[in-house]
């Protein structure tokens, strides 16, 4: 490996070694070309548009950690939270909502799971999916996108099964394969236009689980759905926006700021039952 490396200030020959110039005693700062593989190798560990998804991973896995350490209870830890502690943790539940006016639940229920394999589905649906969102909407439209679906989705539960607890990513994840059909069905002579019908057929798939399988929310999935598509068929693809993204930025810290709002609220409420 070659060390050599020219002085900037006397453009003497010196090593990557040198912290400092032998020849015009000027202190050397690192080569160009070692501060961007430095920045490759950062950008490398989280890319671009794996970003949010990581994020929402973390809270997620964060907060599925958090319910079972308070569901122990002093006792050997489980592998499944119990009710009491995601009813503590923000769950949607419609008489905490309707009458105590708890409407932060209705986000914070979206990062909330059931159990090892409730969250494992749900991490590797959103690890796949949330890229390509990121992709063709940008970061702004994909947090907006997962924000309404979230909200929509579990306000659809809060209506259909008001007394049942709910939780779960899958609301937020339903809007985003709601967004591609939505995206699909405004742009069809656009890739994901002619991709319409492999998402159709992925809701299809969550739908009919949700009737067989016991247990699963399917109004989160509808509401989930009708969200994503409405915001995707509104927005559109960043490869088709018009103007700048003013709009969709706003949205989106209005977004991160509601959400941390209602963790806020979250955390106030968990405190008050200690």
């Amino acid at each position: 490996m070659d060390t050599r490396r020219m002085c900037a200030n006397c453009r003497a020959f010196i090593t990557t070694n040198d912290k400092v110039c032998p020849y015009c005693d000027m202190p050397v700062g690192p080569r160009a070309i070692d501060r961007q593989m430095a920045a490759d190798a950062m950008s490398g560990m989280i890319q671009g548009d794996r970003f949010i998804t990581s994020v929402i991973l973390l809270i997620n896995v964060g907060m599925f950690v958090a319910t079972l350490f308070y569901s122990s209870n002093g006792r050997s830890i489980g592998m499944d939270p119990s009710g009491n502690a995601l009813y503590a943790f923000g769950g949607k539940e419609g008489y905490a909502i309707l009458r105590d006016l708890q409407w932060w639940r209705l986000i914070t229920a979206g990062f909330l799971h059931g159990g090892l394999l409730h969250i494992g589905m749900n991490s590797w649906v959103l690890w796949d999916l949330g890229p390509q969102i990121d992709e063709i909407f940008g970061s702004y439209r994909y947090l907006v996108i997962y924000f309404v679906a979230t909200i929509l989705g579990f306000a659809g539960s809060l209506f259909w099964t008001p007394a049942i607890l709910s939780i779960g990513a899958s609301a937020g994840i339903s809007g985003l394969v709601g967004a591609m059909i939505g995206l699909g069905t405004k742009e069809k002579h656009s890739p994901i236009g002619r991709e319409r019908g492999r998402y159709v057929q992925w809701a299809v798939l969550i739908l009919v689980q949700g009737f067989i399988i016991p247990g699963i929310d399917n109004a989160a999935h509808i509401g989930g759905f009708v969200g994503g598509f409405l915001i995707a068929y509104l927005a559109g693809s960043k490869a088709h926006a018009r103007g700048d993204d003013t709009f969709w930025k706003t949205a989106a810290w209005v977004s991160v700021a509601v959400t941390a709002y209602a963790f806020f609220r979250m955390a106030e409420q968990l405190l008050a039952r200690q």
